[in-house]
C-alpha cells in the first residue's frame, strides 16, 4: 500500500520522538559480505543490502545507494570502479556547444539505471514499515560530471547557453528516471545536488533550482516526496533553495544546520548533519555520541528537524560507529 507522504512528513514533524534518518546504505557491505562494486552493478544485491540495513537499524526512512556516477554513465561517461569505494566519473564527455547539441538523452535502463530501478522495485516489496527513497543526482551536478566540474563553473559565466543546453537534457532524463522509480514503488526520491553548493545565489537561481523544480513538479504528489540534498556551503543559497518547495531538505556538515532551520519552511522536514566521514567513519564512538547529542540539544527545538548524517555514510564505516550514532539518538530521547 502506498504511503501518504504528505501525512508522513506532517506526522514526523508532530512526533516528539523522531527516528534518525542517516543516509545509510553502503556500510551494508559489512552485513552482506558484498563488495561495493558487486552492489552497484546488480539491482538485486542493492535490495539485499537495503534490507539488511533496515533489519539492523531502525531508521526513519530507507535510502538507496547514493551513487552519483549512475546517470553520467548512462550518458556515456567513463567510470572508475573499486571494490570498497563508490564509483566515480573519470573524464568529461562534452567540450563544446556542438557536442552539447549532439548529446543523446538516454532511456531509463541504459547503463546501470535499469539495475537501480530493479533494486527499488524489489526492496519496496520487502521494506514496508518506513518510506523507501530512491537516490538520483541533481541536474546541475550531473551536467558538471558531463562537462567537468571545474569547467562548468567557468562556462556558467562564459558560455551559459552551452550549460543550459546540457541542463535541459540532464533534466529531461532525470524526470524519466524519477518517474521510473515512482512506478517501481518508491515513496520518493532524494535528489543529490552537491555541486550547486559551489554556486553564487545568482547562479544557483539560473542553473540549478529551476531545473530541480521541474523534476519536483513532474513527480511530487501526496504519495511521492522530494528530499533535496545539498552538502555544499548552502547558507547563502537558502532563500533560493527553499523556493524548490520540497517536502524535505538534507544539508551537509559544511553548514550550521540551525541556520537552515531558521529559513526552511516549517512544514518541510530538515535532516542532517553529523559529518559522515570525519565523525561517523573516522571518529570514536564517544566522539560520535558527543557530536550527536550536542547537535540534537541545539536543534531538536525545531519541530521539523530530524537528526541524520550530513551526507551518505562511507562504505568502510564500522557498524560499531553507526550503532554509536543510533545509541546517542536513543539517549537524547530517553532523557
Amino acid at each position: 500500500m502506498k504511503l501518504n507522504m504528505k501525512k508522513w512528513v506532517q506526522d514526523c514533524i508532530d512526533a516528539p520522538v523522531k527516528k534518525a534518518m542517516p543516509i545509510l546504505s553502503f556500510p551494508g557491505i559489512h552485513l552482506t559480505g558484498l563488495t561495493v562494486e558487486e552492489m552497484v552493478r546488480d539491482g538485486h544485491l542493492q535490495a539485499v543490502c537495503m534490507e539488511a540495513v533496515a533489519k539492523r537499524f531502525d531508521t526513519g526512512a530507507a535510502f538507496s545507494l547514493m551513487d552519483l556516477s549512475v546517470e553520467a554513465e548512462a550518458f556515456g561517461s567513463p567510470i572508475h570502479y573499486s571494490g570498497d569505494e563508490v564509483p566515480t566519473v573519470t573524464a568529461a564527455i562534452i567540450h563544446d556547444e556542438e557536442e552539447a547539441e549532439a548529446l543523446r538523452v538516454p532511456e531509463v535502463g541504459e547503463g546501470r539505471t535499469g539495475e537501480c530501478v530493479k533494486g527499488i522495485r524489489e526492496i519496496c516489496g520487502l521494506i514496508t514499515d518506513r518510506p523507501v527513497l530512491a537516490g538520483i543526482i541533481g541536474p546541475y551536478s550531473l551536467a558538471g560530471r558531463l562537462l567537468d566540474m571545474t569547467e562548468i563553473m567557468v562556462l556558467c559565466y562564459e558560455e551559459p547557453e552551452l550549460v543550459e543546453t546540457v541542463l535541459k537534457k540532464t533534466t529531461e532524463f532525470l524526470i524519466k528516471y524519477a518517474k521510473a522509480f515512482k512506478e517501481a514503488g518508491a515513496d520518493g526520491i532524494a535528489i543529490a545536488e552537491p555541486a550547486a553548493g559551489l554556486l553564487s545565489p545568482g547562479l544557483i537561481a539560473e542553473f540549478s533550482t529551476p531545473y530541480v523544480k521541474q523534476i519536483r513538479d513532474a513527480v511530487e504528489d501526496d504519495s511521492f516526496m522530494i528530499l533535496y540534498h545539498n552538502c555544499g556551503n548552502a547558507v547563502p543559497l537558502l532563500d533560493n533553495i527553499k523556493e524548490i518547495g520540497a517536502a524535505g531538505y538534507s544539508f551537509g556538515n559544511a553548514i550550521d544546520i540551525e541556520e537552515a532551520l531558521k529559513v526552511m519552511p516549517g512544514d518541510s522536514i530538515v535532516i542532517g548533519n553529523i559529518d559522515p566521514a570525519g565523525i561517523i567513519r573516522n571518529g570514536t564512538p564517544e566522539q560520535i555520541r558527543e557530536e550527536t547529542l550536542a547537535l540534537m540539544e541545539r536543534c531538536c527545538k525545531y519541530p521539523n528537524f530530524v537528526v541524520a548524517s550530513g551526507c551518505d555514510i562511507p562504505p568502510n564505516t564500522s557498524l560499531e560507529n553507526i550503532e554509536a550514532f543510533f545509541g546517542a539518538v536513543d539517549e537524547f530521547y530517553n532523557r
